[in-house]
């Protein structure tokens, strides 16, 4: 049996109107601490969102899911934080219309994999 280590992730979620609170997963990030791995993986479905709030600034969300993909990759001011502290600063609550989702844990072998299967069945919903 391979060995297998702690991670966390947490959904990315678009709520379009932050009264009515109805969101739509869009992502999901993971991060292994002991593998120090840090990964994201996003999908915009229009239609998703669009069933929610018609006037959407898909554009905007778009724009916004790539700046989260570029902070993951340490890009920009991200870039000085480890992926740890990455992880911690993308999971912060926010009031925004991009949020992210509370934080869960499990075990992995193959956290690639991992994020994979989680985007397969929590994003995409093609898994």
């Amino acid at each position: 049996m391979s060995e297998r280590d702690t991670f966390e992730y947490a959904l990315l979620r678009v709520v379009p109107d932050i009264e009515r609170g109805e969101l739509v997963n869009v992502g999901v990030l993971l991060h292994c601490r002991h593998r120090v791995h840090l990964a994201v993986r996003t999908h915009l479905d229009p239609d998703r969102v669009r069933a929610l709030d018609p006037a959407a600034d898909l554009e905007a969300l778009a724009g916004a899911l790539d700046a989260w993909e570029r902070a993951v990759h340490g890009e920009g001011p991200a870039g000085v934080l480890s992926p740890g502290e990455r992880f911690r600063w993308l999971t912060a609550p926010r009031s925004t219309v991009l949020q992210p989702g509370p934080v869960h844990t499990g075990l992995t072998g193959d956290p690639e994999a991992e994020i994979e299967r989680l985007a397969a069945r929590l994003v995409r919903r093609d898994g």
